[in-house]
């Protein structure tokens, strides 16, 4: 079975290696439209943005081990279409035939409109290589910084310039920073981390425009107020890519959709990673994290092959901003009620454990984890009290 994967990142890396880890002797081929062989991107917005990582380091295999393995790596290839009669990937290049397809495209980050200045001199985003080779040189101390958007990686880039010695503003457009993804309880701990390094929060204010000519001046909010920049860096989330799917039929829905097992609506065309959606048992979800593009694509490569498996998602996440470490285990859609004990924060819903977020407390995170994977959930009263969470096992 001839098998191409599209898209260069973490997830056509795992589901590559898993094919040959599984036995699969046959032909595989992966196509990137980056010129870097696949490499980790939560670095991107910490420890390479500030410079103390190389790419060797962010880099997930060595040249040797591709050819080891005898997987074909197309660099710097743009995909342009999938013919789905023909069975055929058409890119900027050539055509590849396949008996599989693996679609782990990823996702773009969200852009301000070039009407409201976006796409102004001075204006960036957090996503890839290139990214972050226009970002860095831009990152002097002294220099005033306005982030746009308060979730994680907002937050990161902000805590390496001021690392950097930048005069940074954040700024949010919703009632709190990680309105989306965090209790109010664990935002409090972030915001009060943020402020106390020197980072300006500005919550529940729209931006309005970025202003300038030749490049980037200020941004001002929707009540009228102007921050000066010499440089702004929009986290505002992002989005999948399915433009090559869907303009090859394939059903759309938040992503790329799915059925359990990541099989898209050919039987042919798989997917995983930040651009799939795929269904569980409460319904059609879709995680951005490296956990989920991990573990989908190996579910995904052993379904290539014939497992036959549904892919049950175990979410865990972190964020490194200062000298704080967040994680997070489970998922905290739909919670109810939330238990806090000194550095962490425990989401329930209908009585049941669901998250955790942990922030500088391994021993909170590896435990919560632990207790959601097996399915156990202490009473929201019994974790309030327990003395050690040991005990909570």
């Amino acid at each position: 079975m001839n098998i191409v994967i599209l898209g260069a990142g973490q997830a056509a890396a795992s589901l590559a290696a898993k094919l040959r880890a599984l036995g699969h002797a046959g032909p595989v081929t992966v196509i990137g439209d980056e010129p870097a062989p696949p490499y980790q991107r939560p670095p991107l917005s910490k420890a390479y943005l500030l410079g103390q990582m190389d790419l060797d380091r962010l880099t997930l295999r060595g040249p040797d081990w591709w050819a080891e393995q005898g997987i074909a790596l197309h660099l710097g290839e743009r995909a342009v279409a999938i013919d789905r009669a023909r069975r055929v990937v058409v890119t900027d290049r050539g055509e590849y035939p396949w008996d599989a397809l693996a679609l782990t495209l990823g996702a773009s980050p969200r852009r301000l409109p070039a009407a409201m200045g976006g796409a102004l001199p001075g204006v960036h985003v957090v996503r890839n290589l290139a990214d972050i080779a226009g970002l860095q040189p831009a990152l002097t101390a002294g220099r005033r910084l306005v982030v746009i958007g308060g979730g994680y990686i907002g937050l990161e880039a902000a805590a390496v310039a001021r690392k950097l010695g930048l005069e940074v503003t954040l700024v949010e457009a919703a009632p709190r920073i990680l309105g989306r993804v965090a209790a109010p309880e664990t935002a409090a701990m972030i915001r009060d981390l943020h402020r106390r390094h020197g980072v300006e929060i500005i919550e529940g204010v729209g931006i309005a425009r970025i202003t300038g000519d030749a490049a980037v001046e200020g941004v001002e909010l929707a009540d009228g107020r102007l921050l000066p920049a010499d440089l702004v860096i929009c986290g505002i989330g992002i989005t999948p890519e399915t433009a090559l799917a869907e303009a090859a039929g394939l059903a759309i829905d938040n992503g790329i959709a799915t059925d359990a097992q990541g099989r898209t609506s050919d039987p042919g065309i798989w997917a995983a990673g930040d651009c799939a959606s795929f269904l569980t048992a409460g319904g059609r979800l879709r995680l951005e994290s490296v956990g989920n593009a991990i573990d989908m694509a190996e579910a995904v490569a052993a379904n290539m092959l014939g497992a036959g498996t549904d892919y049950v998602p175990k979410p865990w996440f972190w964020s490194d901003q200062f000298d704080a470490k967040l994680q997070i285990a489970g998922l905290n859609l739909g919670y109810d009620r939330v238990v806090t004990r000194p550095g962490s924060v425990w989401y329930y819903r209908d009585g049941r454990l669901i998250a955790v977020d942990a922030l500088n407390d391994a021993r909170a995170y590896m435990i919560g984890k632990r207790l959601i994977e097996a399915g156990k959930s202490p009473s929201p009263e019994t974790l309030a009290e327990a003395p050690d969470l040991k005990a909570l096992l």
